[in-house]
């Protein structure tokens, strides 16, 4: 056997793949079998491994199928599958492309509610603490819900009835179908931004699980949680539970009991303001008659006959505490008015008038005695200065040149002996009225040492 004898692998996968293709019989296989190994890529696609007691096959469910299914595949689920078997040419081995998949036992839209439900419950989207109340007078009821079918007319008769006040808004809703959850999605967040409503009726009449099923997707469960206007839903008939029903602030199980739920009834209302009217006046009466009764007992009654000597005791307190009074004011008077006197006199003493003419009779006395002083010093200084005037007197010698006296000077200065002068001196020779300029023609000096 030659070389050229041998078929490459890609080849001999290829063969076996194009036998797999024209056999009928694996182009549309429904299987039973439990899962096993899923694996949800994040593309969409779905990977596992069908299995029973004896055998196992590998399969994938691509992204386009599995976006249709109404349930997660989990581990160890018996499902029903149909599909084709082929071979991945990459790997070699056969698996089975799945087109559908069904739970076995339960439907798959059932299993899909338990498990969204079950997810849900998890997340705390049914605990009653996050329950809104439901306004007992709701102005205005928003209604979600298909403005062609027959739960639009009960809900809008239902509120008319009972409670004309009330105000209806009616958002058109599609309740079945593709197209259903979306636009049960807008028309809360709707409703929610114009903010028209007190409260909002979400649903439809009843059918089939299929009919109903937009109320048991995520998006409306997450919807009506997220709603800040209380929710009130009403899918189907009593027999009839949504996830809506679960997640809403209150279930219904009519839309015509919903509209019920919603509004009061006006005639229960007027009935029970009656009630309440007529009770009030019984009691009122009967308040009446029990005070009547005992404001009868009291003006027959002994104290009340005489009521001067229930206050007697008191008034002859009063009267000896006046008395009292009267003598403690006059006592504490009198004490008041001693205690002004004592305080006035010893004002008096010390008062700063009486310093102040003592200081200013010390001011006089020491002024007097200044003035005195200084007259005497001034007496004494002028005898002083005349004394001195009159020794002034008596030494100017202007007063003895008035007696004949003259003084000679020599170059401004006094000349006092004749040793002082020679001849051809030039002399000034000063009289009391006047001077003389002389000329020393001889000096001549007097016996016994004088010239």
């Amino acid at each position: 056997m030659t070389t050229s004898s041998y078929l490459t692998v890609k080849a001999l996968t290829k063969y076996i793949k194009r036998k797999f293709d024209a056999d009928p019989h694996l182009r549309d296989v429904y299987v039973k079998g439990e899962l096993s190994n899923v694996k949800i890529h994040t593309s969409g696609h779905i990977y596992f491994t069908l299995k029973d007691d004896e055998a196992r096959i590998t399969a994938a469910m691509f992204r386009a199928q599995a976006n249709k299914l109404k349930f997660k595949p989990e581990e160890g689920m018996q499902v029903f599958i149909r599909g084709d078997v082929n071979v991945y040419e990459s790997s070699g081995i056969y698996q089975l492309y799945v087109q559908t998949m069904e739970p076995d036992g339960v439907g798959g839209l059932f299993v899909a509610f338990n498990q969204l439900k079950e997810r849900l419950q998890k997340e705390g989207l049914f605990n009653p603490q996050f329950k809104q109340p439901i306004p007992k007078f709701p102005n205005t009821v928003g209604v979600l819900t298909a403005t062609t079918g027959a739960a639009i007319r009960d809900i809008c008769t239902t509120i008319t009835r009972r409670y004309p006040l009330s105000e209806i808004i009616i958002y058109p809703t599609i309740v079945q179908g593709a197209q259903a959850a979306p636009n049960i999605v807008k028309n809360i967040t709707t409703a929610n931004e114009q903010m028209l409503c007190d409260v909002l009726i979400v649903g439809r009449g009843g059918g089939s699980i299929e009919d109903l099923w937009a109320f048991n997707e995520e998006s409306v469960a997450r919807a009506i949680f997220e709603s800040r206007i209380p929710i009130i839903s009403a899918v189907g008939h009593e027999t009839d539970t949504t996830i809506a029903d679960f997640v809403a602030d209150l279930r219904a199980p009519t839309p015509t009991a919903a509209a019920e739920l919603a509004v009061p009834n006006q005639q229960e209302l007027y009935q029970h303001i009656l009630n309440r009217k007529s009770y009030l006046h019984q009691i009122v009466s009967s308040k009446l008659n029990y005070e009547k009764s005992r404001l009868k007992k009291l003006k027959n009654a002994y104290p009340l006959a005489t009521p001067e000597r229930l206050y007697r005791p008191f008034t002859e307190r009063i009267v000896n505490l006046d008395m009292r009074l009267s003598k403690s004011t006059q006592l504490f008077l009198m004490k008041k008015k001693h205690d002004h006197r004592h305080l006035e006199g010893a004002i008096k003493i010390h008062s700063p008038k009486n310093a102040i003419k003592f200081l200013e009779k010390q001011l006089e006395q020491s002024t007097n005695l200044l003035t005195r002083s200084m007259f005497n010093v001034l007496n004494n200084k002028k005898e002083a200065y005349l004394s001195t005037i009159r020794t002034l007197e008596a030494l100017n010698p202007l007063t003895i040149m008035n007696r004949g006296f003259s003084v000679t000077y020599k170059d401004n200065k006094v000349i006092k002996t004749v040793s002082q002068l020679s001849a051809n001196d030039e002399i000034s020779v000063h009289f009391q009225d006047g001077e003389a300029k002389a000329k020393i023609i001889e000096t001549i000096v007097n016996q016994g040492g004088s010239k």
